[in-house]
């Protein structure tokens, strides 16, 4: 008994310490992308801190809208550290979703990171599962937003009659991504190619 309140009381916080993305040390480390890999960490090498400049911390990856023309008719464009040399070591990435009418993103789960979305431009239906099967959704006008908790399958339907763009902010600078048709099927070779544009 007294292990395992000691258990919880102490080693829980631990873990969950652990599994969150480690602060920073400094004040700023972008990304530095020259030169081939050869040291392996959790996250990416710092640039120089001589030889950063404040473009470092400005994309504009996300300013144009995606090609919906495939059989979703959805786009996804994320901006993660190792393309926005600003975001390493903050624990943080950012993507672009636009929806064509009627498009749709497949349910799929981000293991490293909740995420949470503003909707810009359209109406988008919007929505999660929990662990036991209850599904949380909402219909989100311009300006609103919805936030995804860590590792639960979600998806977005654009329910409205002109295309749709949601902004989301991720809190894990690799969040990961796993889409329920590749993970159910890919395995066993049975995934249908229009799955793989998305």
């Amino acid at each position: 008994m007294k292990f395992t309140l000691f258990f919880c009381i102490f080693l829980c916080p631990c873990i969950t310490i652990c599994l969150a993305d480690s602060d920073n040390l400094q004040d700023t480390c972008p990304t530095a992308t020259t030169g081939k890999q050869t040291v392996f960490i959790n996250g990416f090498p710092c640039k120089n801190p001589n030889s950063i400049v404040a473009s470092d911390f400005k994309s504009s990856k996300l300013s144009h809208p995606g090609d919906t023309g495939n059989f979703f008719r959805s786009s996804l464009t994320l901006d993660m550290a190792a393309d926005f040399p600003g975001l390493n070591t903050l624990g943080l990435s950012i993507a672009r979703t636009d929806l064509d009418v009627d498009g749709l993103t497949m349910p799929h789960s981000h293991p490293r990171a909740s995420e949470i979305f503003f909707v810009s431009t359209g109406v988008v239906f919007a929505g999660f599962f929990d662990t036991q099967s209850k599904l949380f959704s909402k219909t989100l006008k311009p300006g609103e937003v919805f936030v995804v908790p860590q590792g639960l399958l979600h998806f977005f339907i654009n329910t409205g009659d002109e295309a749709a763009a949601v902004f989301s902010v991720l809190n894990s600078q690799n969040p990961g991504v796993v889409k329920i048709a590749d993970a159910a099927f890919e395995p066993f070779g049975l995934l249908l190619p229009v799955s793989r544009s998305f």
